[in-house]
């Protein structure tokens, strides 16, 4: 799924905006693999990205700086630890002379929520930094303050689906997906990333070696009930240990798989965002619907996966 941006201004129009949607990401499949020594656990998942997003602007310019505004705004936390920020610093520390400015972001996706909220929002900046500056995104010094920033920002940079192994560092070529269309629901509960490896108390040393025929199964397919078949073989292996802390996890599991259409149901990332995928975008509508009736006060919305 290739990024939206999109520019604003033109003769006599000032200021100029640069626009980026930073999308959420959805962790199709997410094995742990072990523990380095140094304590970043080792992954293999396959990572997507769904049609809803934050909206991240920059105004090009001297100086650096945030506003948040949005329906989320507050979940955000302080601005000055925005990963936004932190992304930005990333790479003027790598290039000098870059031309920064102020950033504005629309927060629509809930925070600490397994769906790479932060991460996207921090990958989406350096898009725009990148083409403020007339920077490919494959430049090393992007490609370096997108991993100094975070684990989830090299995947999300590109926003194409592919594997994210080891501690995130080691991308796939892209894989290519046929949409999805799915349900993501959140029942209002933040779960920390940091907090669910600690409970997984996997000891450090340990390695385990991924499967790959799994990946070569999905490699290639682009009929949307044999891809939900091969993702059917995988798993999440953080859903346990974010159950045991965020029972509620469950409840959005079990509300997802009780619409008879749900052909999948899974966790996304550390949680507490869950997805389900569905053969139809009818039946994903159908689903959000019936789900945000009985559970009005949970985050509910139907996309597209790919």
């Amino acid at each position: 799924m290739a990024a939206d941006v999109t520019a604003t201004g033109g003769a006599g129009a000032s200021p100029v905006w640069l626009n980026e949607k930073a999308r959420a990401k959805v962790n199709l499949t997410l094995a742990v693999l072990g523990r380095r020594a140094d304590g970043f656990h080792l992954l293999d998942s396959l990572v997507a990205f769904a049609d809803i997003a934050d909206e991240l602007s920059l105004e090009p310019g001297p100086g650096l700086s945030l506003e948040v505004h949005g329906s989320r705004a507050k979940e955000a936390g302080a601005v000055a630890d925005n990963l936004v920020l932190k992304a930005a610093k990333a790479l003027a520390e790598r290039h000098d002379g870059l031309t920064l400015g102020h950033f504005r972001l629309d927060k629509r996706l809930p925070a600490a929520a397994g769906i790479g909220g932060g991460s996207s929002d921090a990958a989406a900046a350096l898009r725009l930094i990148a083409r403020a500056n007339e920077l490919p995104l494959t430049d090393e010094k992007v490609l370096a303050a997108a991993r100094a920033t975070g684990s989830d920002v090299p995947v999300c940079l590109q926003v194409v689906g592919r594997w994210m192994r080891d501690a995130g560092e080691t991308l796939s070529a892209p894989v290519p997906l046929p949409p999805l269309p799915a349900v993501l629901l959140n029942p209002g509960v933040a779960t920390p990333t940091a907090d669910v490896f600690r409970a997984l108390a996997l000891p450090a040393g340990t390695a385990i070696s991924p499967d790959l025929s799994l990946a070569a199964a999905i490699e290639g397919e682009q009929s949307p009930t044999a891809l939900i078949r091969h993702l059917d073989r995988g798993r999440n292996d953080l859903e346990p240990a974010a159950l045991a802390l965020r029972p509620a996890i469950g409840e959005a599991l079990a509300a997802l798989r009780g619409q008879p259409t749900c052909r999948l149901a899974r966790m996304s990332g550390s949680g507490a965002t869950v997805f389900g995928l569905f053969e139809t975008a009818e039946a994903a509508v159908a689903a959000r619907h019936a789900i945000a009736e009985r559970r009005p006060g949970w985050w509910v919305v139907d996309t597209v996966i790919g």
